[in-house]
């Protein structure tokens, strides 16, 4: 954590002498000699960050340097701010202006060198460099007495009771059925969750089990270290084996060697049947180490890792494997949990139960935190005590000894971080509780920070995806979405963990959630400010000089009519996100906003761009989804680092063709030559004659095509070689698509979203073998779609929705990759047929407004891997009839899916009736009314418009966030 601020700051530096130059003549010597400064110092912090703890001396020392950065950020970027101060009037007036504002350029220039002097002067008074940033090791960290208590606790559950293992008995079954089977080599169960998921728990139960101890010969628990050394896991390997069997260690183990003690280890498993538990696994290496002494000749030994690190899972251990996902605990067996640790019983005073339920969901099903939450609340008896908690719960996990473990828990993962994923997680703290984050909009912002190094192999945008699923594997966020081949598009920060990472984001400076109380004298010291407050008007917010990043979360606390002022004094802010704020018109100050690379307005009441717009130079990202601006001003196209703009708008009416629409643009955007993402824009044949230019794009979307403009789309379409994203919608649903062109797309299609009628099938479909997603809307065909793409190699989803105007479809061969297959609005489909042996990775079949169809696709029951079937109204009721109930006449083909559901619109709105399950858990589900979540709206409009669902959430959603 403590490179963050300093890395930062090199990384801006670096970039400015490089892009700056000829703005920093005068001062290029100051800012060289700082630079270099600053690069012994990040030397020096890495090695403390790789230490993960610091004397109360290197903390001091840590925020001096830290101090010591911030005021050059503010100099370097003042004085760029001053030099690009726009010129206003004629040509005249801006000749004049330079000839007066030469001298004062020139005493700007001497100002800021004169301080970058003073600063530079400041830091040679520390002793000589090596000695003043050489930090001495720590012989105890806080981060090693992490780990001590972290494995002592680990080895306390074998002697500790069961009564903690709540909600895991399925858990524990299938462990046990895993261990115990009849494969007769080796194998590994890799159990994964995030810290405090109740792994070791589970793991310890199991290794306790009878069943287990009769099954094996020997058996050992290990707890594995973040930084351990192999000869030390293998004396204590050697301990526990020989322990589980009253053996007599071997008297000179302290004293042997690797090779010995190897020797050892592979004379004493030979002839046995053996189980050993890795309990928190950290290093995907660990398996390399320890494998040569786990040998077996066909015993049927087993080996169980528990890891909250996804990536480790997916090694391969040259052997069996199995993995198992620990998943939060149900509502039910939390409160069970907690109130037992809180109050003795599985019953909470009346008067307390409202702040029961509150803390118990902050704690999202995590057993460690239900556990030390209750043991705190134990002590506290009146209602004003748990009030004062759990408004205070942040300095409660800071100060409170009872949650002292939790934070250990948490910490631990955070600090096996690397310094580059440190800022991307704490960054995440920003969004409000429960927020869902898209993981493109993440990507963005991550950029425009300035978080992403320079990679000559990669790009910012791949190496920022990169980062997202490290943390998204390593459990720090919580994928809540994701794409059919398992890719995460949104995901959330656990409230504890996002607790955690407030607390130190605001003691590191890194950033600040304002909520309207306390004084602004943080928020004026915060590079990166959140608001999330109505208390008082934010306009009155003051002291945002030194503010970079702006955040304003008000959709869901404001009434949507009332228009907000947004605070002034904003003029060096990179990051401008205010999705969903009310507000009509953006100030004209912020046509001084030249730093400005992120500008999110998706979702606001704006009517128009101002003109102002051209001025921001440095802007990389534009959102202005689901506003009021129909029309672009021209000086967009002079934003020559613009690389991702989106600007398509939602119809209310889900139900109409027109599902969406472009924005329309001038045809200066075709000099954005470096322009990466555009969705949408509206058809204008000034506009598509010259889109061939843009050959950078890799996201396109366009609408209100028409039948004379197929040559200009295709030709420009065919000029986008880097494309993986297209979306194409006609003008009305009378108008055909017209891409007859045998190459219309190129070939790294990935996904391929075509809304028009079409008089045939383009015969260029079974050229996209990188395709992964297809969508067809309103296409209309009369020839049969499937023999032209049941080939595509990768080919992961298909929506067909008023696609097809047959009575018959087969899927008779291909389609091997198959995850996701949504029919919907077929109006004369009666009949699907799935042959033996084809798509048999399904998971998903989706049947909506398909009213001939009256019987089960023939075939469903043999995909064996279908998990899911939504059944949407309109749907027949011999179809429903035929699988409702346990006697009706095609329940014996659908019993092996998990999951199957009826959705219809009722007095309560949408409703929800589960066809799966026993007869007990039908009755007690069926006709049961679907409580919707906000994060659930664009399922909702699955429901009537399967096409804006798969816009949404799987082609243009999970891209662009």
């Amino acid at each position: 954590m403590a490179l963050v601020g300093v890395d930062l700051m090199i990384g801006k530096l670096v970039s400015i002498l490089e892009n700056e130059a000829s703005l920093l003549g005068g001062v290029y010597d100051e800012l060289n000699e700082l630079k270099r400064e600053l690069k012994s110092m990040r030397s020096c912090l890495e090695d403390a960050d790789r230490k993960r703890a610091l004397t109360q001396g290197e903390k001091s020392w840590v925020e001096d340097v830290r101090d010591m950065c911030n005021p050059v950020e503010d100099i370097i970027e003042e004085f760029i701010y001053h030099m690009n101060k726009p010129q206003k009037g004629g040509k005249f007036t801006k000749h004049l202006y330079r000839a007066i504002k030469f001298p004062q350029n020139l005493l700007e220039m001497h100002r800021v060198a004169s301080r970058l002097q003073d600063i530079n002067k400041k830091l040679k008074f520390i002793p000589e460099r090596r000695q003043r940033y050489l930090l001495d090791p720590v012989q105890v960290t806080i981060s090693n007495e992490n780990q001590r208590r972290v494995q002592n606790d680990s080895e306390a559950l074998l002697f500790a009771k069961d009564d903690h293992l709540v909600g895991m008995e399925d858990d524990e079954r299938l462990l046990v059925k895993w261990l115990t089977d009849e494969y007769p080599g080796r194998s590994v169960i890799s159990v994964v969750g995030m810290g405090g998921s109740g792994k070791s728990t589970l793991a310890a139960k199991v290794y306790k089990n009878q069943i287990i101890k009769q099954h094996f010969d020997c058996c050992a628990w290990i707890v594995v270290s973040q930084n351990y050394v192999i000869e030390d896991i293998f004396r204590r390997m050697i301990e526990e084996f020989y322990g589980s069997t009253n053996g007599k260690v071997p008297a000179d183990l302290s004293s042997m060697r690797y090779k010995e003690l190897l020797r050892v280890l592979v004379d004493y498993l030979a002839p046995k049947r053996y189980t050993i538990i890795l309990d928190d696994v950290w290093d995907r290496n660990l398996w390399t180490d320890i494998n040569v002494s786990l040998q077996d000749e066909g015993r049927r030994s087993r080996v169980i890792l528990t890891t909250r690190k996804e990536e480790i899972t997916l090694s391969s251990f040259g052997v069996k494997s199995y993995v198992h996902n620990i998943t939060p605990l149900k509502p039910s067996d939390s409160w069970d949990l907690f109130c037992v640790k809180a109050f003795s019983s599985r019953s909470c005073p009346e008067e307390l139960q409202h702040m029961a339920t509150e803390l118990i969901r902050k704690c999202g099903g995590l057993p460690l935190a239900l556990l030390a939450l209750g043991g705190v609340m134990c002590s506290k008896k009146t209602l004003s005590e748990w009030i004062d908690f759990s408004s205070g719960l942040n300095r409660e996990l800071r100060n409170n000894p009872g949650l002292e473990v939790v934070k250990g828990i948490l910490f631990l993962s955070f600090s096996d971080l690397p310094y580059q994923l440190k800022r991307c997680f704490l960054y995440c703290s920003i969004f409000p509780e429960d927020y869902q984050m898209y993981r493109m909009k993440l990507v963005r912002l991550w950029i425009a920070e300035g978080f992403i190094e320079h990679d000559k192999a990669k790009s910012p945008k791949l190496l920022a995806e990169e980062y997202f699923e490290e943390l998204v594997h390593r459990n720090m966020l919580q994928a809540v979405s994701r794409t059919h081949t398992g890719q995460p598009i949104t995901c959330q920060m656990h409230d504890l963990v996002r607790e955690l990472a407030l607390s130190m984001s605001e003691a590191e400076k890194f950033s600040v959630v304002y909520n309207g109380e306390g004084s602004d004298e943080k928020v004026s010291t915060a590079p990166r400010l959140s608001i999330q407050t109505t208390s008082r008007e934010i306009k009155s917010i003051t002291g945002l000089a030194k503010v970079r990043s702006l955040f304003v979360f008000l959709a869901n606390l404001i009434p949507l009519s009332s228009a907000i002022t947004l605070p002034t004094g904003l003029r060096l802010i990179r990051v401008l996100y205010l999705e969903d704020v009310p507000i009509e018109k953006l100030p004209d100050e912020f046509g001084d906003l030249f730093n400005l690379m992120y500008l999110n307005l998706k979702g606001t009441k704006l009517k128009e761009l101002p003109k102002y717009i051209e001025r921001l130079r440095n802007l990389k990202t534009i959102d202005i989804r689901g506003t009021k601006i129909d029309v672009v001003p021209d000086g967009i196209g002079k934003l020559q680092k613009l690389q991702n703009i989106h600007a398509y708008h939602d119809n209310p009416n889900v139900d109409n063709f027109c599902f969406v629409f472009g924005t329309t643009f001038p045809s200066s955007i075709c000099k954005l030559h470096g322009l990466k993402v555009l969705d949408c824009v509206t058809a204008a044949p000034s506009l598509l004659k010259q889109l061939r230019n843009m050959t950078e794009l890799i996201s396109f979307g366009i609408t209100n095509v028409r039948k004379e403009d197929e040559k200009d789309l295709c030709i420009s379409v065919q000029s986008m070689s880097r494309l993986c994203n297209l979306f194409v919608m006609v003008s009305d649903e009378e108008e055909y698509l017209k891409m007859d062109s045998p190459s219309f797309a190129p070939p790294g299609i990935d996904t391929l979203v075509l809304v028009g009628k079409l008089e045939k099938v383009p015969r260029w479909f079974c050229s996209l073998q990188n395709l992964t997603s297809l969508y067809l809307h309103c296409s209309k065909l009369i020839e049969d779609v499937l023999p032209h793409i049941q080939a595509l190699a990768n080919l992961g989803e298909l929506a067909l929705i008023n696609a097809y105007a047959g009575s018959k479809l087969c899927f008779s061969t291909g389609f091997n990759k198959l995850v996701c297959l949504y029919f919907r609005s077929l109006s004369k489909l009666d009949e699907i047929i799935i042959e033996r042996g084809v798509m048999q990775g399904l998971q998903k079949i989706y049947v909506g407004n398909c009213t001939e169809l009256k019987v089960l696709p023939r075939g469903i029951e043999h995909l064996a891997s279908l998990e899911k079937l939504d059944l949407v109204s309109p749907v027949s009721t011999e179809l429903l009839n035929s699988i409702r109930g346990e006697d009706s006449v095609d329940r014996p083909r659908v019993r092996h899916i998990p999951e199957i559901n009826h959705f219809f619109e009722s007095d309560c709105g949408i409703s929800h009736e589960s066809l799966s399950g026993s007869p007990i858990e039908l009755c007690q589900r069926r006709l049961s009314t679907l409580c919707i979540k906000a994060n659930e709206a664009n399922l909702i409009a699955a429901l009537f418009a399967m096409l804006r669902y798969c816009h949404n959430t799987a082609s243009f959603g999970r891209l662009q966030g």
